[in-house]
């Protein structure tokens, strides 16, 4: 990690969008990717196909012995380290009000991905806050795309300090995220979530998405009895887009040696070798998420 500076970041308005945001990060992405701040882990990708749901495979190709590497470094548990205090000036993008910053995700799979960390150190698994939602708001007012959180190691969470995530539009995330809330139909799916639609109005600005947000949360949290005041909080993943919030509990990080995080519940899987997609396919995309959702075996 280079020796820390403080970064020159580009201007913030809360009450406006960030038309720019998107130029600074291509800035950013160039820039770490020329001094190694950035090291992208290179996956191939196949398609699993179940109940009409498709589900985008990624996997380290067993040539890519560096990326495998690079996986070891993100997946290894290191009591007491924090790669936010402070954020790498390499990687740090922008501001996103007096609270968060926009930095990369040092190890990306997905292009453009971003994390809306907090300034100063807030737990993984304490609530989410109007401040965390205007950050997000921020973002995806002016470029849409998927916000999502992991609430805690079990959800799938890397790292202990606060930090939502975000990643664009253009993403090969398939059914799950892309279903529009009039068909939505959570009875096809075997765990529990609950769906929230989000009107279009409420991107008018920043704060008043935020807003909207909240309140969103707050009661999916409260309908699932995830009790959104505690601290800690129980585990779970939040997904957002312009039309909908989904928040699902968790009750594992893995199951079969292969983990979930918000991703998931996207039509978005990670494995780290390759014969997991064949054991994959054999017990189904679902069947993973109920488990890693319910901890129950599906029927």
């Amino acid at each position: 990690m280079s020796q820390w500076r403080t970064p020159v970041l580009p201007p913030y308005s809360m009450n406006s969008p960030a038309p720019d945001l998107l130029e600074q990060t291509d800035r950013t992405i160039a820039q770490a990717m020329a001094n190694g701040a950035l090291q992208p882990i290179h996956t191939e990708r196949t398609v699993l196909r179940q109940n009409g749901f498709d589900f985008s495979v990624r996997w380290v190709s067993s040539l890519a012995l560096k990326d495998a590497a690079r996986v070891d470094a993100v997946t290894r548990k290191r009591p007491g380290f924090n790669p936010f205090l402070p954020p790498d000036p390499d990687l740090t993008v922008a501001s996103l009000g007096p609270r968060h910053l926009a930095v990369l995700n040092k190890y990306p799979v997905i292009e453009r991905h971003l994390l809306i960390i907090t300034r100063d150190f807030e737990a993984q698994t304490a609530p989410l806050t109007l401040a965390d939602f205007t950050a997000l708001a921020y973002v995806m007012q002016a470029h849409g795309g998927l916000g999502f959180y992991n609430g805690g190691q079990v959800a799938g969470a890397s790292q202990s300090h606060k930090h939502l995530q975000w990643v664009p539009a253009k993403t090969d995330l398939h059914t799950l995220a892309a279903i529009p809330s009039n068909h939505y139909d959570a009875s096809q799916l075997p765990w529990r979530q609950l769906r929230t639609p989000l009107p279009a109005g409420c991107w008018s600005s920043a704060d008043t998405a935020a807003a909207w947000l909240e309140t969103s949360y707050r009661n999916a949290c409260d309908a699932l009895d995830l009790q959104p005041v505690t601290d800690p909080m129980p585990p779970y993943n939040l997904l957002v887009t312009r039309e909908w919030m989904t928040v699902v509990p968790r009750s594992q990080e893995k199951c079969d040696g292969i983990s979930v995080n918000a991703l998931g519940f996207a039509g978005s899987l990670f494995v780290r070798e390759h014969q997991q997609i064949e054991h994959l396919r054999t017990i189904g995309p679902l069947a993973l998420l109920q488990r890693v959702a319910t901890g129950q075996p599906s029927r």
